[in-house]
């Protein structure tokens, strides 16, 4: 007779490893959402603030944007930015908006006190029909603009953007590793206790908004200094299709990019023209003059000839949907730069370089020119803004940042309704070496993919390191 002999020993260390892997990716859980949520609460609030950015400014400055009746026919623009530049004479024109409709106004953005990537400027509005000034605004002391000062770089330059970037790239961290903890939980806490009812109201607050948490953060690093960087690198390694209107003209021996013409957020090309090279104009009988950016040369096309010469290469920008704007050229060598800006699908943009002498389309760039990744990052952008399949997207993203201010919010209430008086509270560190080195080499591969969140995870291992062999913080930390 064959017998069985059952060994029940053989299952605990399966347990008590799974318990250790549970342990260990639960303390840098724990550690990764006491460290970033105050970044992420004011990234979340912020960002739901400038969701509503275009509907708001349109109520606060109607009065200039909008005319009392429509115009019926319209100056030309070259008199209208004239007329723009005497409010501050001798500042550089960025930029100029033409009208969308008979009763809007044209937009002159000069430029302002300020320069660099959040650099604002003076937005004159100007009445087409008489070409007379209706108003001004400072868009560097707008509320919008102080919000999305705030949600870029935390008003603190590129140390804010920096600081950014990390606590994005550990809000990702953060939901990989709360899916796994709900996933291996070994326990299922009843909702009986308020400390329950709040690990519930996270659990089913991250497991339902989890993945869109995730879209709303991966479509936001393009934007950050570091991983954007190195996203646009990529985009121009792996190649997007030469830009079209035959073979491309020579320029500078180190070229400006069409990223760097305006940092405006309402006058700039979009992200995946950001490293578009600049060509020079060709045809300049005055090579030798130099004078300030933004103001035109003599011999150069007035602005309006200048948009009717790049108006049949452009492909498709019906008023009703899409704006177009004209960032003048900057010195002798300078182009016209005219781009399309679609409210929601941004496969309709596109930016175009024009020879500010003979008015010949140097560079068009648009959708049929993007490569698979560049395509892929202006749709998440759009989604991202709230703007690209219209009150469902502003709603889905709105609801995206509640739920992240949910997370945080109970995150820290739940910690600090646990937490041990004079300790932190975290839990405890494994005391098996092969699962603590397992779930390091997995963190490990995230800090590749997000070089900030690497540098900060060798700071918090070397600093778990350090306090371990100091008695007193030893036991605070777990």
């Amino acid at each position: 007779m064959t017998s069985v002999h059952v060994r029940p020993e053989t299952t605990q260390p399966v347990t008590a490893t799974s318990s250790q892997r549970y342990r260990a990716v639960w303390r840098w859980h724990f550690y990764a959402g006491l460290f970033v949520a105050p970044v992420l609460l004011v990234l979340a609030v912020t960002g739901a603030i400038y969701l509503f950015k275009e509907p708001l400014e349109e109520w606060r400055y109607q009065d200039v944007r909008t005319l009392s009746a429509p115009a019926t026919t319209a100056r030309p623009l070259s008199e209208q930015i004239a007329a723009a530049q005497q409010v501050r004479p001798g500042a550089a024109v960025m930029s100029v908006i033409p009208p969308k409709a008979a009763d809007r106004t044209t937009r002159v953005i000069l430029q302002g006190a300020d320069t660099g990537p959040f650099a604002e400027g003076l937005s004159v509005y100007v009445n087409p029909a008489t070409a007379t000034v209706t108003g001004q605004i400072d868009d560097s002391a707008t509320f919008m603009r102080v919000v999305r000062t705030i949600h870029g770089e935390l008003m603190a330059g590129v140390a804010g953007d920096r600081v950014v970037e990390i606590a994005a790239c550990w809000a990702l961290i953060l939901v990989a590793t709360g899916t796994y903890l709900w996933w291996t939980s070994p326990r299922k806490r009843r909702a009986t206790s308020a400390r329950g009812r709040l690990l519930r109201l996270h659990t089913m607050t991250g497991v339902g908004a989890g993945a869109v948490v995730v879209f709303l953060v991966l479509s936001g690093l393009p934007w950050s200094g570091v991983w954007g960087a190195g996203l646009q690198s990529l985009q121009e390694t792996t190649g997007s299709t030469t830009p079209s209107a035959g073979d491309y003209p020579s320029a500078s021996t180190v070229p400006a990019l069409s990223g760097d013409l305006s940092h405006h957020p309402d006058a700039k090309v979009p992200w995946a023209a950001e490293q578009l090279p600049v060509p020079d104009s060709q045809d300049d009988p005055h090579a030798a003059h130099k004078s300030a950016g933004g103001v035109l040369q003599p011999g150069a096309l007035p602005v309006e000839r200048a948009l009717a010469a790049a108006r049949p290469a452009i492909r498709d920008c019906p008023a009703a949907e899409c704006d177009v704007k004209i960032l003048l050229p900057d010195g002798a060598k300078g182009v016209y730069t005219i781009v399309t800006d679609p409210r929601r699908d941004p496969s309709a943009a596109q930016t175009l370089h024009v020879d500010q002498y003979s008015g010949r389309v140097l560079v068009s760039y648009g959708w049929a020119e993007y490569g698979l990744m560049a395509k892929a990052v202006e749709q998440g952008i759009a989604v991202h803004e709230g703007r690209r399949y219209g009150v469902a997207n502003l709603i889905l993203m709105l609801g995206a940042c509640l739920a992240l201010i949910t997370l945080i919010v109970t995150g820290v209430w739940m910690w600090w309704k646990r937490r041990p008086r004079g300790r932190v509270g975290a839990p405890a560190r494994v005391t098996n070496r092969r699962t603590a080195y397992g779930v390091i080499a997995i963190m490990a591969v995230l800090g590749v993919l997000f070089p900030l969140a690497g540098v900060t995870m060798v700071a918090v291992l070397a600093l778990d390191l350090l306090l371990r062999r100091i008695p007193r913080p030893a036991r605070a930390s777990g």
